[in-house]
Protein backbone atom coordinates (compact mmCIF):
# COMPACT_ATOMS: atom_id res chain seq x y z
CA UNK A 1 0.00 0.00 0.00
CA UNK A 2 1.01 3.56 -0.71
CA UNK A 3 0.89 6.14 1.33
CA UNK A 4 -0.83 8.44 -1.37
CA UNK A 5 -3.62 5.94 -1.66
CA UNK A 6 -3.96 6.21 2.37
CA UNK A 7 -4.15 9.87 2.36
CA UNK A 8 -7.14 10.05 0.53
CA UNK A 9 -8.61 8.47 4.05
CA UNK A 10 -10.38 9.69 6.44
CA UNK A 11 -8.67 9.18 9.96
CA UNK A 12 -11.92 7.00 11.08
CA UNK A 13 -10.70 4.58 7.90
CA UNK A 14 -6.97 5.22 9.22
CA UNK A 15 -7.84 3.78 12.33
CA UNK A 16 -9.93 0.99 10.99
CA UNK A 17 -7.11 -0.28 8.42
CA UNK A 18 -4.74 0.14 11.12
CA UNK A 19 -6.85 -2.39 13.70
CA UNK A 20 -6.64 -4.98 11.09
CA UNK A 21 -3.32 -4.29 10.17
CA UNK A 22 -2.55 -5.08 14.13
CA UNK A 23 -4.67 -8.34 13.90
CA UNK A 24 -3.11 -9.49 10.81
CA UNK A 25 0.65 -9.00 12.93
CA UNK A 26 -0.61 -11.27 15.62
CA UNK A 27 -2.06 -13.66 13.54
CA UNK A 28 1.18 -13.98 11.44
CA UNK A 29 3.17 -13.74 14.65
CA UNK A 30 1.18 -16.51 16.18
CA UNK A 31 1.46 -18.67 13.29
CA UNK A 32 5.63 -18.10 12.81
CA UNK A 33 5.71 -19.32 16.51
CA UNK A 34 3.90 -22.54 15.48
CA UNK A 35 5.86 -22.84 12.60
CA UNK A 36 2.37 -22.52 10.35
CA UNK A 37 3.56 -19.36 8.61
CA UNK A 38 3.83 -19.61 4.33
CA UNK A 39 5.17 -16.39 4.18
CA UNK A 40 7.37 -14.86 6.72
CA UNK A 41 8.58 -11.87 4.79
CA UNK A 42 4.33 -10.72 5.26
CA UNK A 43 5.43 -10.05 9.14
CA UNK A 44 7.96 -7.26 7.62
CA UNK A 45 5.29 -5.57 5.06
CA UNK A 46 2.23 -5.63 7.91
CA UNK A 47 4.93 -3.84 10.27
CA UNK A 48 5.49 -1.52 7.73
CA UNK A 49 1.97 -1.05 6.41
CA UNK A 50 1.23 -0.38 10.31
CA UNK A 51 3.76 2.42 10.36
CA UNK A 52 2.73 4.23 6.99
CA UNK A 53 -0.71 4.46 8.30
CA UNK A 54 0.36 5.71 11.44
CA UNK A 55 2.37 8.48 9.42
CA UNK A 56 -0.53 9.33 7.50
CA UNK A 57 -2.88 9.83 10.68
CA UNK A 58 -0.29 12.12 12.41
CA UNK A 59 0.21 14.23 9.39
CA UNK A 60 -3.70 14.56 9.25
CA UNK A 61 -4.01 15.50 12.83
CA UNK A 62 -1.06 18.03 12.62
CA UNK A 63 -3.30 19.66 9.40
CA UNK A 64 -6.55 19.89 11.22
CA UNK A 65 -4.56 21.10 14.55
CA UNK A 66 -2.74 24.24 12.49
CA UNK A 67 -5.96 24.94 10.92
CA UNK A 68 -7.69 25.26 14.00
CA UNK A 69 -5.23 27.41 15.34
CA UNK A 70 -5.07 29.75 12.41
CA UNK A 71 -9.01 30.49 13.03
Amino acid sequence: MKASELRTKTIEELRRQEMDLRKELFNLNFRKVTGEIENPMRIRHVRKDIARVLTVINEKMKAEKKTAEAR
